[in-house]
């Protein structure tokens, strides 16, 4: 659909998934090195400052949130490529996520992090981790609270490959 904006020289030669056709593809990363690479991701889940202080307590009716989201994070980053029709499968050396009540911002603070050895980033699997993450939280808390928001979904630091990038604050 927005392709057709571009000529079609100029949108195949700027895009990396479409082949010379204008069909999507994978990209060829055969010819890459092998660094190790680090990927860094956020989320929040905007929430009433009752549903977070029940969370706190450990008092909403479907269990632990923040354990059961923290492990469906870390699922999720493991079937990123299942998601992601164009994603590599990454051998995967460590998938970690944090899961903090933020009361200050009313919500649940999530961070993600991926390390790896590859010719590709993970920046999808951190970002995927994250959102899953979130929406295990947005799950568990229904019931409680109509009114939750999932936010501010972003990478924030990546390592490894042609370019580094650490969100400036």
């Amino acid at each position: 659909m927005g392709y057709k904006f571009f000529n079609r020289l100029v949108f195949m030669s700027e895009f990396s998934h479409y082949d010379s056709s204008g069909r999507a593809v994978m990209v060829d990363v055969s010819s890459k090195p092998v660094t190790e690479r680090l990927a860094r991701a956020t989320a929040f889940v905007r929430m009433d400052i009752k549903t977070v202080e029940l969370i706190e307590k450990k008092l909403m009716p479907k269990g632990d949130i923040l354990e059961v989201a923290r492990i469906s994070g870390i699922m999720a980053a493991k079937k990123t490529p299942e998601l992601i029709p164009m994603c590599h499968p990454l051998q995967i050396n460590f998938a970690g996520v944090d899961i903090n009540v933020d009361k200050e911002n009313s919500g649940i603070r999530i961070f993600s992090e991926i390390r790896m050895s590859g010719k590709t980033g993970a920046e999808m699997e951190a970002l995927s981790a994250a959102s899953v993450a979130a929406l295990t939280v947005y799950d568990m808390c229904k019931a409680v609270d109509k009114d939750m928001i999932i936010e501010d979904c972003r990478v924030i630091e990546k390592r490894g490959g042609k370019s580094d990038y650490l969100l400036k604050s």
